[in-house]
């Protein structure tokens, strides 16, 4: 994921399309959203994108809008990662390896739980559901999975999501609870990968 520094930069060396324009906003949205949550601004996201701030109004309406789009595009990058995993000799074992994957972006994970926080809005709260939903419903017709097992999978992955968000295991020594925590998800994940 490139940084807001090679965003800028980018932005300003080359002479971009409305429609590449419109792609490096959303690309400065999902990190200043990852940063900042729904409480971030479109000022920020402009700054970001080396542009100015009603240019940013402009494309896309209000901030909610913007939200809105960047949060569904990340949330479709977790569905199509999980649905092309579905296809693989083991689909559980795949997605969860590809879930694994997908959540070392650290943008994309934080963008995942903000909008999961902003959910009270009717439009992300849509999408939220939506791809927890769908990551269940592919688990279950992939694996053929029993619906609790299913439920585990997306469980699972919700505590991965919350683990990682809080950084727990750079400050693994600081409570005793966590570290447990901490030593029986990382031996449930390598069980899951033998």
């Amino acid at each position: 994921m490139p940084s807001e520094v090679a965003v800028k930069e980018s932005a300003r060396a080359v002479r971009m399309s409305g429609d590449e324009r419109r792609e490096q906003i959303l690309l400065a949205a999902r990190h200043v959203f990852a940063e900042g949550g729904f409480a971030a601004t479109t000022d920020e996201v402009a700054r970001a994108a080396a542009i100015s701030q009603p240019y940013v109004v402009r494309l896309f309406g209000s901030k909610r809008d913007l939200f809105v789009e960047v949060y569904r595009q990340a949330a479709g990058e977790v569905i199509e990662v999980l649905t092309a995993a579905a296809q693989e000799a083991d689909p559980g074992e795949a997605m969860g390896r590809a879930y694994l994957e997908l959540i070392e972006d650290r943008d994309l994970l934080r963008l995942l739980m903000h909008g999961f926080i902003a959910s009270a809005d009717e439009e992300v709260g849509r999408v939220a559901r939506h791809c927890l939903g769908e990551a269940y419903r592919l688990f279950v017709a992939s694996t053929g999975a029993e619906p609790d097992e299913a439920r585990q999978f997306v469980a699972f992955g919700m505590l991965l999501n919350v683990l990682v968000a809080v950084d727990a295991d750079a400050h693994r020594g600081e409570d005793a609870g966590m570290d447990a925590l901490i030593d029986c998800v990382v031996l449930a994940t390598r069980r899951a990968q033998a």
